[in-house]
């Protein structure tokens, strides 16, 4: 795994809704990638409102370069703090969710599917 230093596109931020409607920013950063094959990224959690429940979080994905189809595989490592811990069966379900959909989207972006 080569360490990304920097370098363009190497950090993004998404924005998660809350059920009041009201968004919390997660800023992620690049930790490492293989070119075209994987990329790993760790929220930053430190002085963030996910600071009282997680210890950590990371996303990676995974692509496969198949014929004629390139395989997609997203995992997500979330591990909770203190008594959050409880919560962790909710967590995986949220966090399920948002891989599903998140495969959904890329599917849809290339290859025009509704």
């Amino acid at each position: 795994m080569r360490k990304m230093e920097g370098g363009r596109r190497s950090r993004w931020t998404t924005v998660l809704a809350t059920r009041r409607g009201t968004g919390v920013r997660a800023d992620y950063r690049c930790t490492g990638a293989t070119a075209g094959a994987r990329y790993v990224w760790e929220q930053e959690i430190e002085g963030t409102p996910f600071e009282k429940v997680l210890r950590s979080a990371t996303l990676e994905i995974r692509l496969d370069d198949g014929d004629p189809e390139t395989g997609v595989t997203l995992t997500s490592d979330e591990r909770l703090r203190g008594l959050s811990r409880l919560g962790s069966p909710m967590m995986r379900r949220a966090t399920g969710r948002r891989l599903r959909e998140a495969l959904e989207g890329i599917e849809r972006a290339l290859a025009g599917n509704p």
